[in-house]
């Protein structure tokens, strides 16, 4: 028989970050039961493969699986295999493109080596609702339908505001949070995590529990994390996400780059301290016996280990301090080549000429230059940091639209904020 910590001691870091959670009495008594039982939960947390890779908002709900493991229940990495073909209609206004069995399954192995950078691989288990949806037939998914009427679907935010504006809303996406509620069933789940935005579909599972006569499933949901800009939700369409994939040194920066105020909600979604040992933390902060910056370079610090290691955290902190706080230039900041062609402000003939005479001189485009970097996402915003004076170009503060280079290829350290990349200029 297992042996489990005190049920408020695993609700403080259990709760720590939850927007909501229905019914939280419910899961009180749940984790009563666990303990006195000697059994372990079982919690779920379902990720539809639709795209190669994942940045630190996707990880917000992964880390709250790693709490659960951290207190001894049994966590369920789902991967919807199946419900990919649909395509969560959460947050959308138009229907997602289908995707191919073989893209969802070189995503999903991509996902799972992902995610075994925070979970512990051998306590996971994971699952595909292939296993079961596929089995389900005409008939089983005919019953399944059966279980929902159109007037509830209508009642989710997405179709109701696609109904009243005439869009598009096709049949199969409303069988979606059905076949979800369904993957708790088959797992017969104690609790489901999700976005606040996956609610009606949470709320599925507790419904289609009930009617099997399972105990319904408790709801946890987290809230969206808010990328680099702290306004928007964290998308690399954006341009305001942290890949998992990235390397330490960028990683590191871009966490630097945040606000003192964003700073603590990622100590909260994206580390494993407890909510009451933030709140000491922020309480030293307060007191002036800990600096904000001092702070954040922990974050920082505690990010870049999680996702590559601690010699490579140590690294990374070591030039960040270099870069920007004894204004030397980092030794392993990236390097981008940038074909000449895609950074000059130049007519044809200008550029034929430079192509031929690597001393020929040669305007490039400051808001170009940033945008191919990556450190900007758009020329528009590029050439409005120009403007407000945010971007350097070699330790000088670069205002005007370009600037010459005379001689390739050239290596060029370009700042926007608290970001920096070297330009190799060929």
């Amino acid at each position: 028989m297992a042996t489990f910590a005190a049920v408020e001691e695993q609700l403080d870091l259990i709760t720590k970050g939850a927007a909501e959670i229905i019914p939280l009495e419910a899961l009180r008594e749940r984790i009563a039961q666990s303990r006195a039982k000697g059994v372990p939960m079982r919690i779920k947390a379902g990720f539809d493969p639709t795209a190669p890779d994942l940045h630190l908002g996707h990880t917000v709900l992964i880390r709250k699986l790693r709490h659960f493991q951290q207190l001894g229940h049994t966590v369920i990495f789902l991967v919807g295999d199946s419900t990919a073909l649909i395509g969560d209609p959460t947050g959308r206004n138009v229907t997602r493109k289908p995707l191919t069995r073989e893209q969802i399954a070189v995503n999903a192995e991509t996902y799972k080596e992902q995610v075994f950078k925070i979970l512990d691989r051998e306590k996971t288990e994971v699952r595909y609702n292939s296993e079961w949806l596929d089995k389900l037939g005409f008939e089983g998914m005919i019953r399944l339908a059966a279980k929902a009427t159109l007037s509830q679907m209508l009642e989710r935010d997405e179709f109701h505001k696609r109904f009243q504006a005439e869009q598009p809303i096709s049949v199969h996406e409303m069988l979606y949070p059905l076949v979800q509620g369904y993957d708790s069933v088959m797992l017969e789940c104690d609790v489901e995590l999700g976005g606040t935005d996956q609610k009606f579909n949470l709320m599925r599972g507790r419904d289609l529990q009930r009617d099997a006569g399972q105990p319904p499933q408790i709801i946890l949901m987290t809230p969206i994390l808010e990328g680099l800009d702290g306004v928007q939700k964290m998308s690399k369409s954006l341009g305001n996400a942290i890949g998992i994939h990235e390397a330490p040194s960028e990683m590191y920066g871009k966490v630097m780059s945040i606000s003192d105020e964003l700073m603590w909600k990622y100590w909260t979604f994206l580390t494993d301290l407890r909510g009451s040992e933030i709140a000491a933390m922020q309480a030293e902060v307060a007191a002036g016996r800990l600096h904000p910056m001092q702070a954040k370079k922990n974050l920082a610090w505690g990010i870049v280990r999680d996702f590559h290691s601690a010699a490579e955290a140590d690294s990374a902190s070591e030039n960040w301090a270099k870069q920007f706080q004894q204004h030397a230039v980092a030794e392993n900041l990236e390097e981008v080549v940038v074909q000449l062609v895609d950074a000059a402000i130049a007519d044809a003939v200008t550029l034929k000429r430079a192509q031929q005479d690597s001393n020929a001189e040669i305007p490039l485009g400051t808001a170009k230059l940033a945008v191919a970097l990556g450190l900007a996402s758009s020329t528009s915003e590029a050439n409005r940091k120009r403007n407000e004076g945010a971007i350097r170009i070699d330790q000088q503060v670069q205002k005007d639209v370009h600037f010459l280079c005379s001689q390739r290829p050239a290596r060029i350290v370009v700042r926007l904020g608290k970001r920096s990349k070297i330009a190799v200029i060929s």
